[in-house]
């Protein structure tokens, strides 16, 4: 019908969102009935519901539901994020934790720590401004008759080199204390998350991921080339530099709220995309992945080696790389890198 719109639906990619869904919830309920207080799932999803006792809905709503909504929502930017950018480089190795904007708001995280000493709040501000001045630095630098994936994969890997001597000569800097202080940040971790960082990380999310959403159709003629979009109708430029902001953004607010939580906008679009068999950004199914795999990441790190509790940076971190040397072998077999 002309002038209606057609809404395009496929019957795998839904199931493996819904169960995607599915299993997010799921693990957001155990984890919220893990820890020094353990409470069975049942007695989780009562309380949610408001039917818990005092001691319970304390635990809950207090202590660790700000927490398992947060890395909800750190996971979904990741993911999404993430899935932008190998779309627009076309190339699975375009990930923000690859080209720099991780290490950008780290350099920026820092800098507040180290130099001006300040706060959890200043120090969310510094990642945010320190990810989208990288963000910024690396498409001007790509820039060239426009913005072409390959350049852009390679002007950020060397701005993430860059970058990250930035972060060791912050460190030798730092007196012990700022150190040690940058170190933990740097580790990435969902420990101590409250209400605090959930609603400005909810509020940037609610702003950003239906603008991205939105932009779905033409990233998806952006991956057949600039040419082919050009012929589509697809206004290039300005549809990459709303994507790009956008995803920046979302990476930075997120590396704000939980520190630089490394691989899982490297491999929660590849997994999607492994999942739905299908082509295309697979915007929405890459971050209920996201969100997915860093919930199971956190209940690892939290309740699979005992007392010892691990920031949910180092399982992402040693699962990630795992996951790279696997993607480079079999980018290599293939003959694409």
């Amino acid at each position: 019908m002309p002038g209606g719109l057609s809404v395009r639906v496929e019957p795998r990619g839904l199931g493996v969102a819904l169960g995607l869904l599915l299993v997010t919830l799921a693990a957001g309920v155990v984890l919220i009935g893990s820890g020094d207080f353990p409470i069975a799932p049942a007695d989780v999803v009562a309380t949610l519901l408001g039917d818990g006792t005092a001691v319970q809905e304390f635990v809950v709503q207090e202590l660790r539901l700000p927490r398992v909504l947060v890395a909800i929502l750190v996971g979904a930017g990741l993911g999404l994020g993430g899935a932008v950018f190998q779309s627009l480089t076309r190339n699975p190795l375009g990930s923000p934790d690859m080209i720099g904007f991780g290490q950008g708001a780290t350099v920026g995280a820092l800098t507040v720590i180290v130099l001006f000493d300040g706060d959890a709040t200043a120090v969310a501000g510094g990642a945010v401004v320190g990810g989208l001045l990288t963000g910024a630095a690396v498409y001007l630098l790509a820039w060239k008759r426009g913005v072409h994936g390959f350049r852009l994969v390679l002007v950020g890997i060397g701005v993430a080199a860059m970058l990250t001597a930035v972060i060791h000569y912050l460190i030798t800097k730092a007196n012990l204390v700022d150190a040690t202080r940058a170190t933990v940040w740097m580790t990435g971790s969902l420990e101590g998350r409250d209400w605090t960082q959930f609603w400005p990380l909810l509020a940037v999310s609610c702003a950003l991921v239906p603008v991205v959403l939105a932009y779905g159709r033409p990233l998806r003629m952006l991956e057949m080339g600039d040419d082919a979009a050009y012929a589509l109708g697809v206004k290039v430029e300005r549809t990459r530099v709303a994507l790009t902001a956008s995803a920046v953004l979302l990476v930075s607010v997120a590396t704000a709220a939980a520190g630089p939580i490394t691989f899982v906008a490297l491999s929660a679009p590849q997994v999607a995309r492994r999942l739905t068999r299908s082509p295309g950004p697979n915007l929405a199914t890459s971050m209920l992945t996201g969100a997915a795999l860093l919930l199971v990441a956190d209940w690892t790190a939290t309740n699979a080696f005992g007392e010892r509790q691990l920031p949910v940076g180092v399982v992402t971190g040693v699962v990630g790389g795992v996951y790279l040397l696997w993607l480079l072998v079999t980018e290599r077999k293939a003959g694409r890198i």
